[in-house]
């Protein structure tokens, strides 16, 4: 990585749909460099991918929750088994694998606290594996959209 590199992450992470004419001017570089180092960034696993930011609350999902889930048995089977679950669930964001006192972090987007607690008591609960989970529900979230800078916003604005 090297100061050229660092520049397109840094553009690319603004505007993601700038042209690759546009992103070479703004470097100062020739469009072949510029489109060149994009494919060694992205088959060195650098860039992986490009994506929409979607508002959760503009689909109806303004309320957020962590739910830490514990398994009766954390062998490899029953976390694929619990991860490919999970991972189908409409309401879930992300499936985290973690270490510690839980198996899983698993974000969820859904319409309103009572939905949330029917994804909790009828998803969750039904399943015979998970030994408990405890859910802590999302106020505000800060994330990162670019290397060293933040933005926040609070959960259904």
């Amino acid at each position: 990585m090297d100061e050229i590199d660092t520049k397109i992450m840094d553009l690319l992470q603004t505007d993601a749909r700038l042209s690759n004419r546009e992103l070479a001017r703004r470097l100062g570089v020739a469009p072949s460099t510029s489109l060149e180092r994009i494919r060694v960034l992205t088959r060195r696993g650098v860039i992986r991918g490009y994506h929409a930011d979607i508002s959760l609350t503009a689909l109806n999902r303004g309320v957020q929750a962590l739910v830490a889930v514990k398994l009766r048995t954390p062998a490899r089977a029953a976390i694929d088994g619990f991860k490919e679950f999970a991972s189908r669930l409409p309401e879930v964001i992300s499936v985290f694998v973690v270490a510690g006192d839980d198996d899983f972090l698993v974000h969820v987007g859904v319409q309103d606290l009572d939905h949330l607690h029917a994804f909790l008591v009828d998803r969750l609960s039904s399943r015979r594996d998970i030994a408990g989970f405890r859910t802590s529900v999302v106020f505000e979230e800060t994330r990162k959209t670019k290397l060293g800078r933040l933005e926040s916003s609070a959960v259904g604005a």
